[in-house]
């Protein structure tokens, strides 16, 4: 049975489906046979980056489904070694069923309180529901400074959860990548990709541990 992770969030715009499909893409890399569930109907934004990936000849290509619930998207994982699904623009019912299913619930958010304090109560409100913490991962985006980081990576250690290395600064070149199929990995400049591939390669390091 494949591996699953999910990406849930309170909000929209903090960086779920982005840090999705990177975690599809070098996943699909590494040699890891990959599905990247898209449960988002309305918006299918990871769905719609596949197909300008595949426009663009850009490879490797992990396999791309969008559907209804995370129910549906397990019974469609087949030989895969890993199933990612993408989860609903925001924290809904399906949000529950997402945490019932994954083996790790990443939950991207910004620095600034008012993307922390609405995430760090949706993880809250999963612990209550009888979710291990130890499930439980968070992953910073949209950061201006590093000064910031820390202040974030604090703020959610005293909540008492855990953050992922690395983040995604608040570049346009972040977007303007993904506007050309490609992921947060794969932009023009080294030093971004670094900070990219250390956050993914940390959410893979997550996976190998169980």
């Amino acid at each position: 049975m494949a591996w699953i992770v999910g990406f849930i969030s309170q909000k929209g715009g903090v960086g779920k489906s982005t840090k999705a499909r990177a975690l599809a893409r070098e996943a699909s890399a590494c040699g890891i046979k990959t599905k990247l569930a898209d449960l988002d109907l309305e918006q299918a934004t990871s769905a719609e980056w596949h197909r300008r990936r595949l426009s663009a000849g850009l490879s490797p290509v992990a396999s791309v489904e969008v559907f209804s619930t995370a129910k549906q998207a397990i019974e469609s994982a087949g030989d895969f070694d890993l199933l990612i699904l993408d989860g609903p623009a925001r924290a809904s019912k399906g949000t529950s069923e997402i945490a019932k299913v994954a083996d790790l619930i990443v939950q991207p958010t910004g620095a600034s309180l008012d993307d922390l304090v609405p995430a760090i109560k949706v993880f809250n409100a999963l612990v209550k529901e009888g979710i291990p913490r130890s499930k439980l991962v968070f992953a910073l985006s949209r950061v201006g400074t590093e000064a910031e980081e820390l202040d974030a990576r604090a703020y959610i250690s005293e909540a008492g959860y855990e953050t992922l290395s690395g983040c995604l600064f608040e570049k346009p070149a972040y977007r303007k990548a993904m506007n050309s199929g490609l992921a947060v990995t794969e932009t023009r400049y080294k030093g971004l990709n670094e900070r990219a591939d250390e956050l993914i390669q940390a959410l893979i390091d997550k996976i190998g541990e169980e």
